[in-house]
């Protein structure tokens, strides 16, 4: 199987934020041309399912009356749409994780039912974004595209910010919208007066080192899309979450770090997916 032939797989648990997860997934896959393959994952299922005989009991016939009604309303909302479910017995997110191996990308709500009331954003949806190898997207706000709305991206160092950058402009493109691409730079509090690049030219400001940055990771943007830039000062959490209030989607990067543990989203990504106005993407960045 090639990767345009992986499926968006959607997780659901039967709770409000995983069913509008369903409804964003749903179309998302009708726009891109994919499969939706919709994945309840509980302990539950192997600790009552083995108990009532290969899986007939209660926690079995639970687990698929949620897929059951997520496959339904998936496909009342795309009706063309190719749809497929799995109930496993094992926890969310390791699931999930591994989902994301053979999937386009992976979908999940902001909370399900195992999470703490008044929290921002549940452990599944952290764990999954911060772990899958391939583009995770945390449903925020409401699952209606906003009409007219633009694609934001964060665009950070390196070379790893082009998936980011491919990823908001194939976005983008399936929505016929623009990109808005933001790079946010601070001057370190130490220095004072005009803010000017440390080892740089003189009349190189750390605003025009940003502008430069910014340049090179939208050169190979094609000239259809439709591109608007904004250098910010300031923390580039807070600008991504205020350019989020008009936006159909922010897309940001987690750097993933070969042999580590742990969570490896960063400060950027954290905050976004904790406070952002609109679903959320988090795309994986290979780095030594």
């Amino acid at each position: 199987m090639t990767v345009m032939e992986f499926p968006l797989v959607v997780g659901v648990d039967g709770s409000e934020p995983s069913l509008r997860a369903v409804d964003w997934a749903a179309d998302e896959a009708a726009r891109r041309g994919v499969p939706l393959r919709v994945v309840y994952a509980t302990l539950w299922e192997r600790y009552e399912g083995a108990a009532h005989g290969h899986g007939t009991g209660r926690a079995r016939l639970r687990g698929e009356d949620v897929t059951d009604a997520a496959v339904r309303r998936a496909e009342a909302r795309q009706p063309d749409l190719k749809v497929t479910a799995e109930v496993v017995p094992e926890e969310p997110e390791y699931v999930l994780v591994h989902e994301a191996r053979q999937a386009c990308a992976v979908v999940v709500g902001t909370r399900g039912h195992g999470g703490f009331a008044g929290a921002l954003l549940g452990s599944v949806s952290v764990t999954v974004a911060a772990h899958a190898h391939c583009p995770v997207i945390v449903v925020r706000g409401g699952a209606q595209a906003r009409t007219g709305a633009g694609i934001v991206v964060g665009v950070g160092d390196g070379a790893e910010t082009a998936a980011t950058v491919r990823y908001a402009v194939e976005a983008a493109r399936v929505r016929k919208a623009p990109v808005e691409a933001v790079r946010a730079w601070r001057r370190p509090a130490r220095e004072a007066g005009p803010p000017l690049l440390a080892g740089g030219p003189p009349d190189l400001s750390y605003g025009e080192q940003a502008a430069r940055t910014l340049d090179e990771a939208l050169r190979d943007v094609p000239a259809d899309v439709e591109l608007l830039r904004r250098i910010v000062e300031g923390h580039a959490r807070r600008a991504l979450v205020d350019a989020s209030q008009d936006a159909a989607l922010v897309v940001v990067g987690a750097r993933r770090r070969g042999g580590r543990f742990g969570l490896q989203l960063g400060r950027v990504a954290h905050a976004v997916l904790h406070h952002a106005a609109c679903p959320v993407v988090v795309v994986p960045q290979r780095v030594a």
